[in-house]
């Protein structure tokens, strides 16, 4: 392998290596992200916010803070080191009477004198101790003596102590005569100022963000087969044309339903009167077996007709309400019996969801029917929680085997051979009941029953 193989498989190497830690602190921020479009956006405000005073407050600190309060703390040196001159240089005042006086009046300084011996122990320092390093750099390099420095102590004093030939010089000093003091006060300014912007630009987001959750819900409603009345376009422009658009899209398909029911109304009325006139032509003829052959079949086509309306009509004009569906389900189980079948109801939860009545309970029915057909006994149970209404329907039948659970959902497709062969029908029931359920915003599964048959659950969102 030549020399440019190698270095090209070690880049291709360090690339892979490189997308790998890419693609997992992509992840990691993900999962740290928040979700919401809300929170985001406040995240968005907020993140450049807090670096750009966290990095002028550094400057400032850094470069302005400690420049002054060196300077200060400089400044109060200087005046402790011409106080030694001056205590060394004039040795005829035995009482120090006149230091104390030109430290008190021209310096602002508190100036006394103990006798010689060892400084205090060191006592503790503050956590920000920029005043005891700049102070004790000051020190060191103007009088060249042993001190000893307090500022924990005394909130608004500043002691030191410096070992001279005879005595401890203890002086007192004000610590904004040493320190910058008004670094805080541009803190707080700049924390409370950017405090305030934020508060106002929080309730202008959520102006702008309500539109948005407006619009969700109002697609959320539709989705469900429920309606919102009171939405239309606000916020921005970009919002109002989403806004528009979900208008018209809703409108073209409400038309497009109401065509269709109109339609089918029309096809409704004329299949009926046709058959309508056979019955009564046979009515007219008389009786034989070939006669009673033929109404049969005449009301078995009436059958199949109010099938197929019923699946291409769907759910189109009615209403959502607030529907009791424990009471719902207790119908269903009282039809049940009166067909000679063993049935049992059981819910859980707060029974009251907003449905549209009639297709649900045709929906349930529908589930009810197909159970009571291929089983003896049937097991219903509700529940309900914050999110989901699920209602399961089971039997004791043959039940339905698993590659064939989504075929059976299928419009005219009949399993006779796999459930019962005397029993049969046009093949839309579960067709009709998927229908229902996903016009409400839910689905129907199948799976497997404790009872030994069948299970379907419904389930849709509340």
């Amino acid at each position: 392998m030549s020399t440019i193989d190698t270095g090209l498989t070690l880049l291709k190497s360090a690339a892979g290596r490189v997308s790998a830690a890419n693609g997992w602190m992509g992840n990691a921020f993900k999962g740290w992200m928040p979700t919401g479009l809300y929170a985001r956006a406040l995240l968005i405000m907020i993140v450049p916010m807090v670096i750009l005073q966290s990095v002028v407050a550094f400057v400032f600190m850094e470069r302005h803070w400690n420049t002054v309060t060196r300077r200060l703390s400089a400044a109060v040196v200087q005046d402790i080191a011409a106080l030694i001159d001056i205590y060394k240089g004039y040795p005829q005042d035995k009482d120090r009477d006149q230091i104390r006086r030109i430290a008190q009046q021209r310096l602002g300084l508190v100036v006394d004198f103990l006798p010689a011996g060892d400084m205090p122990p060191p006592g503790p320092k503050p956590f920000f101790s920029l005043l005891d390093q700049t102070l004790s750099v000051q020190l060191g390099r103007q009088i060249g003596r042993s001190f000893w420095i307090d500022t924990v102590g005394r909130s608004n004093l500043v002691e030191i102590r410096i070992q001279l030939d005879d005595a401890v010089m203890r002086v007192f000093a004000q610590r904004s005569a040493a320190y910058a003091s008004n670094s805080e006060i541009f803190l707080f300014w700049m924390v409370g100022t950017s405090s305030i912007l934020l508060i106002v630009a929080v309730l202008f987001l959520r102006n702008q963000i309500k539109p948005i959750l407006r619009l969700a819900d109002a697609a959320e409603s539709f989705g469900k087969g429920r309606e919102a009345p009171n939405f239309r376009p606000r916020g921005a422009r970009e919002v109002r044309r989403a806004a528009v658009a979900f208008l018209e899209m809703k409108s073209r398909i409400e038309r497009t339903m109401e065509q269709r029911t109109a339609m089918l109304a029309g096809v409704s009325h004329d299949l009926r009167t046709i058959l309508t006139r056979f019955k009564l032509e046979l009515a007219l003829i008389g009786d034989s077996p070939e006669l009673e052959g033929m109404r049969k079949d005449v009301d078995e086509m009436s059958m199949m007709l109010e099938d197929y309306l019923a699946f291409a009509r769907g759910d189109s004009g009615e209403q959502s309400q607030p529907t009791d569906m424990a009471q719902a389900l207790e119908e269903l189980r009282s039809d049940a019996e009166r067909h000679g079948h063993t049935a049992t109801v059981a819910f859980n939860g707060l029974p009251v969801v907003t449905v549209k009545a009639a297709s649900f309970k045709r929906c349930l029915a529908n589930l009810v029917t197909n159970a009571a057909r291929y089983g003896k006994s049937i097991a219903i149970t509700g529940q309900r929680d914050h999110r989901y209404l699920t209602v399961t329907v089971d039997d004791d039948g043959p039940g339905i085997p698993a590659h064939l659970r989504e075929e059976v959902f299928k419009p005219f497709l009949r399993l006779d051979n796999a459930r019962n062969q005397d029993e049969g029908g046009t093949g839309l029931g579960l067709a009709i009941a998927r229908d229902i359920a996903r016009s409400h915003g839910g689905d129907i599964t199948l799976g497997d029953s404790p009872m030994g048959g069948l299970r379907a659950s419904v389930r849709i969102p509340v």
